[in-house]
């Protein structure tokens, strides 16, 4: 049988776009696990607001077993509280954000729960950069944040915002409550505490007592002196006469 020299380019094409299908699907392949945010209010200063992370199971030895996640600025660890998580995972505030977990998930599980954060900042967006921590100690990191519409292979969870509410204004911290002052504890270095004032008849007598008793000394001084001196004088003249 002949083939005709005018259908080889045809064959060749057919060959070419069906090695182009292959590529494609080989490129497009399934799609890379990630960790993704949304919001119930996903405005500027929006109060009371539950967000929602989903981080999608990639290892096919482990579960996840912890998620560690950064806050974005303007929201503080102590304004997150947990909402929804899986059986038995714990929310515990760190110093610039907070972990999730508890007993791993079952392997290829997605890991998926919500906080509520008392208010969101005055942002366009909010990166929560996310460590995902397996059963098996494995770590996938979701901590880049895309600039300048460039792709990162890694990216953080994102939460667009939307521009504040009219009139909507950050909250005020609760102010903290006054001291009551009070009175010191005496202690050494203390002054002691001031003496009553004594009443003018008291104080006037009690110095007509003092003036009576110091005159009483005296005279009593005096009466023995005389008579110390009249002794003396008497047997002085007595042996006067004698001799």
């Amino acid at each position: 049988m002949q083939i005709s020299h005018a259908h080889l380019p045809l064959r060749r094409l057919g060959l070419a776009a069906a090695g182009s299908v292959v590529l494609l699907g080989i490129a497009a392949g399934p799609a890379a696990a990630h960790a993704e945010v949304s919001a119930s209010d996903p405005r500027a200063l929006a109060e009371n607001v539950t967000l929602s992370f989903t981080s999608e199971a990639e290892s096919d030895a482990a579960g996840i077993a912890e998620l560690r996640v950064v806050l974005p600025q303007g929201i503080a660890p102590d304004a997150v509280t947990l909402k929804e998580a899986p059986e038995g995972w714990k929310l515990t505030a760190t110093p610039d954000g907070y972990s999730v977990g508890g007993a791993a998930l079952a392997t290829g599980t997605d890991a998926e729960y919500s906080i509520t954060v008392r208010q969101l900042p005055d942002a366009k967006s909010l990166a929560f950069k996310t460590l995902e921590t397996y059963g098996d100690g494995k770590v996938s990191r979701w901590i880049e944040v895309p600039a300048d519409g460039r792709k990162v292979d890694n990216p953080a969870p994102l939460l667009q915002l939307q521009p504040a509410a009219p009139g909507a204004k950050p909250i005020a911290p609760s102010p903290s409550p006054t001291p009551t002052p009070s009175a010191p504890a005496a202690g050494p270095s203390s002054p002691a505490p001031a003496a009553p004032a004594t009443p003018p008849d008291a104080a006037r007598k009690a110095n007509a007592a003092d003036s009576g008793s110091g005159n009483g000394v005296v005279v009593a001084i005096v009466a023995a002196v005389v008579v110390l001196g009249g002794a003396g004088a008497f047997r002085w003249t007595r042996r006067s006469r004698q001799s």
